[in-house]
């Protein structure tokens, strides 16, 4: 065994016992192996809950187990020390990159949630009296993120392609972003829906940028910023084929009522994210990308993305997404 995997698997068994928050619905049925599925609240995962909750999962005869974390890398590392067998979307891609380079072929993503400056996930966010116009107006100031490394990272050259210079970038839980910046401990955050949709509506944040990565990253406000990704562990798919498969249909049946109903379906996104009620149709969508849905261009986006990530050095070397979409 790797030093690495060493130690994301230390690093797991820490997290299991500070990062595993209870879970919002368990779905028993008979004689199935339990599918343990991460996620971490935030509203990208909407296609697990609404699958969770509209039974879709049930009906396909599976035992769906539903695991609350405080970060996606905790995720992550509880799939790689095989607590876990599955993320919903929302995890980010990156922090399933770093399992996959710590141990080779653990792991396939069978969805992604594409978003950009109309289908917004990301944004940096500001006190509402606060006097900055742009991302460059937080020169020199401390600057909240997500915790785990691929939000610090984006966080990080957000701030420097943006021309935020000298800004510092402290790592909070996601749900603490809002409370941080009206109680002045911080001056600007980067951000993951509905954290801004919270701020926004009880008046004490304002969007400053929307779609940040797809502007400053993938260099065009529009391009598809595969930041989060629902995956299977490998082990689970060589193990249980037949139940893999009818997890991700169940799954997509998911992704197809967000896409076709999606007033609807922002009402489960109550339990599992901070925003509840009314105010659940407030928060902007990602959109959705199966493994059969990717285009050329798509994967090349998608491969930019995780390209920063190896020209920072945080993955140890060059990571081709194609080698981890599932491929039915």
């Amino acid at each position: 065994m790797s030093p690495q995997r060493r130690h994301l698997l230390r690093a797991g068994a820490t997290s299991l016992a500070i990062g595993a928050l209870g879970a919002p619905a368990v779905l028993r049925a008979q004689s199935a192996p339990v599918v343990r599925v991460g996620y971490w609240p935030i509203a990208a995962g909407l296609p697990f809950y609404a699958a969770v909750e509209l039974g879709y999962f049930k009906e396909a005869g599976l035992n769906v187990e539903v695991q609350r974390y405080a970060g996606a890398q905790q995720v992550m590392e509880a799939m790689l020390a095989e607590r876990c067998d599955g993320s919903a979307n929302g995890t980010g891609s990156a922090n399933i990159a770093i399992g996959e380079l710590a141990a080779p072929g653990s792991f396939k993503i069978f969805c992604s949630n594409p978003s950009n400056a109309k289908n917004v996930l990301d944004e940096v966010i500001v006190p509402v009296g606060s006097s900055a116009k742009s991302v460059a107006d937080l020169k020199g100031k401390r600057v909240g993120s997500g915790p785990g490394i691929q939000n610090v990272t984006l966080a990080k050259t957000v701030l420097e392609r943006g021309g935020a210079t000298g800004a510092t970038v402290v790592e909070l839980p996601i749900g603490q972003h809002v409370a941080a910046l009206a109680a002045g401990q911080i001056d600007g955050a980067y951000t993951l829906e509905p954290t801004g949709t919270v701020g926004r509506l009880n008046g004490s944040t304002r969007v400053l940028e929307a779609g940040v990565i797809s502007r400053y990253v993938l260099g065009d406000p529009m391009a598809p910023w595969f930041g989060g990704s629902a995956s299977l562990t490998a082990s689970f798919l060589k193990k249980h084929p037949a139940e893999a498969k009818k997890y991700i249909a169940a799954y997509g049946r998911g992704v197809a009522y967000v896409r076709q109903q999606p007033a609807e379906a922002r009402k489960f996104l109550k339990g599992y994210t901070a925003i509840e009620g009314a105010l659940t149709a407030e928060v902007p969508l990602a959109a959705y990308t199966m493994y059969n849905e990717f285009t050329p261009a798509d994967v090349a986006h998608f491969q930019k993305f995780f390209d920063l990530f190896a020209e920072k050095g945080v993955f140890s070397s060059r990571l081709m997404v194609d080698s981890m979409l599932y491929k039915g």
